[in-house]
């Protein structure tokens, strides 16, 4: 039986392949790990303890009811980064503005982090997969003072790190610092994550397709006509494609990056700027994807090239294999 890699021993095996490497990306990746085991646990214990479970009684910033798991999970995280050090502020999808953290340790801090900590949170009382989303940026505020807004709103294409984390049939973590893309299951019984998929690539084409056809009528016609083609035996596999839709980012994600298919959130006329958040949801996730070998767009336009202007900016989401999301876009 070949050893097993644990996820520390792989960061420092790869060290070398980060920017500016310090050790400092090194250990905010650990922290994101501490974290989403703290977070598992929480989830494993979904429905025994009653301040885990249910309705916090409030709405976040997005107006969407808040889960008590999501606040737990949100100052999971929080407390790894501004504990870590390597960390001089967050925005989180649960916050109505950035936190830029008042310790001088932390603002010593090179990094920001941008997260969702709990996508899929609605789906938690019937027990569906959830998951946590990261972003990593270097900071662009001069060293030693506190985090900006300019920090949080850098595009895509200059994150340092991006993942998320499956809260599943099984744990699972993945992340890419710009040289590939690797996941880690978490071994309950000793508390590790253990390399699990080494180089994870998206084929590019697949037979998997991820949307809400509930709302089809509010679909523009290019769109309306790419689900006929799924539909029909007259796309490329000769049958039709399989409708899969979890509704749960991370989760219908991961299957995506996997097995190849499509997931698409348009906009519509009741949302025309879209329903998914930039910086929480869409850049990391577009970051995985291109690294993965697939395409990322708003239906129009690459992700990670988009110019975010506020902190909780939505837009529309089409992402997974290339040729698939080339497709849907009416190339």
């Amino acid at each position: 039986m070949s050893k097993l890699t644990t996820l520390h021993e792989f960061i420092v095996a790869k060290q070398k392949d980060f920017p500016f490497a310090s050790g400092e990306l090194s250990r905010l990746l650990s922290d994101i790990a501490l974290a989403a085991k703290i977070v598992s646990n929480d989830v494993r214990k979904a429905g025994l303890v009653d301040h885990i479970l249910g309705a916090q009684g409030g709405q976040n910033v997005q107006g969407e009811e808040q889960q008590k798991l999501d606040v737990v999970a949100d100052e999971a995280f929080i407390r790894a980064f501004e504990n870590g050090g390597e960390v001089c502020g967050i925005a989180s999808e649960e916050n109505d503005d950035y936190l830029a953290f008042s310790s001088e340790a932390a603002q010593k801090g090179n990094y920001v982090v941008l997260f969702d900590p709990l996508d899929g949170s609605s789906n938690i009382d019937v027990n569906v997969s959830i998951g946590t989303i990261f972003s990593i940026y270097r900071r662009i505020s001069p060293n030693g003072t506190p985090a900006t807004l300019a920090d949080m709103l850098q595009t895509g294409d200059q994150q340092v790190a991006a993942g998320y984390v499956l809260y599943g049939s099984s744990t699972i973590l993945v992340y890419s610092t710009g040289k590939g893309v690797n996941g880690f299951t978490l071994d309950p019984a000793i508390g590790e994550f253990f390399l699990s998929h080494p180089d994870m690539k998206m084929p590019e084409e697949g037979r998997l397709y991820s949307i809400n056809e509930g709302n089809l009528q509010d679909f523009n016609p290019t769109l309306r006509a790419y689900l006929d083609y799924c539909q029909s035996d007259q796309n490329q596999t000769g049958k039709p494609y399989s409708g899969r839709y979890i509704g749960s980012l991370v989760a219908d994600f991961h299957r995506n990056l996997i097995k190849g298919g499509i997931y698409i959130y348009p906009t519509v006329p009741s949302a025309p700027q879209g329903r998914l958040r930039l910086l929480y949801e869409c850049n990391p996730l577009a970051f995985i994807a291109e690294q993965a070998g697939g395409l990322a767009t708003d239906g129009q336009q690459r992700i990670l090239a988009i110019k975010p202007s506020q902190l909780h900016q939505r837009v529309g989401f089409y992402i997974g294999s290339k040729k698939m999301v080339e497709k849907a876009m009416g190339n």
